[in-house]
């Protein structure tokens, strides 16, 4: 390339003359930078649209939702639900979107085996407050876990998500089975890696 052809002008010209040569319509001899030894009928190029490479964000149409289901017997509280709130929210998918719901399906089972490090079972506090004078009510994941130990796992998930209308979504993807068995059968989830 020549120094003329250097500058953004210079550049647009060999553009518009090796398109032209493509085509093959005669070129201006201002545009040429220097003369082109191959003859017009054996240049093969792809034109490239510029608009294939636009970000695609997932819509109701493009999204498609997969169903997994993970097993929670021993594994640390935080950490499962880190992973599953990722794949909740679609962060896994290569057309993430962040003002869309296209994550998957999450099935958790044997929520009632989860395990917490330390003493968080017993020190650990969940408040709730009703809005009425006096109605703050605490309590850990052990009592928690004796009357709904699925409630733990729920918890964690939705406050790793957003606080809003989308993350109200999401949540409902989310299905928590204290034991072994859940009647997700027939949507055939796959196994999901931690």
């Amino acid at each position: 390339m020549c120094e003329t052809c250097a500058d953004y002008q210079g550049l647009a010209r060999v553009r518009v003359k090796f398109m032209a040569h493509l085509v093959g319509a005669a070129v201006p001899s201002a545009y040429l930078c220097r003369p082109l030894s191959i003859p017009i009928g054996t240049i093969k190029a792809t034109i490239v649209d510029t608009r294939s490479y636009k970000t695609r964000f997932a819509n109701e149409a493009s999204v498609t939702r997969a169903w997994h289901v993970v097993d929670a017997d021993g594994k640390t509280l935080g950490r499962l639900c880190s992973r599953i709130a990722h794949v909740l929210r679609g962060k896994h998918k290569p057309d993430f979107t962040p003002h869309f719901d296209n994550g998957d399906h999450i099935i958790v089972i044997n929520a009632e085996k989860i395990r917490l490090t330390g003493k968080k079972m017993t020190d650990k506090i969940y408040l709730s407050y009703s809005g009425y004078p006096g109605g703050q009510k605490e309590t850990t994941p052990a009592r928690l876990m004796a009357t709904k130990p699925t409630a733990v796992i729920e918890k964690a998930v939705r406050g790793m998500l957003p606080k809003n209308r989308l993350g109200r979504a999401q949540i409902k993807k989310l299905f928590v089975y204290a034991g072994a068995e859940h009647q997700h059968a027939a949507q055939q989830p796959k196994p999901l890696e931690l």
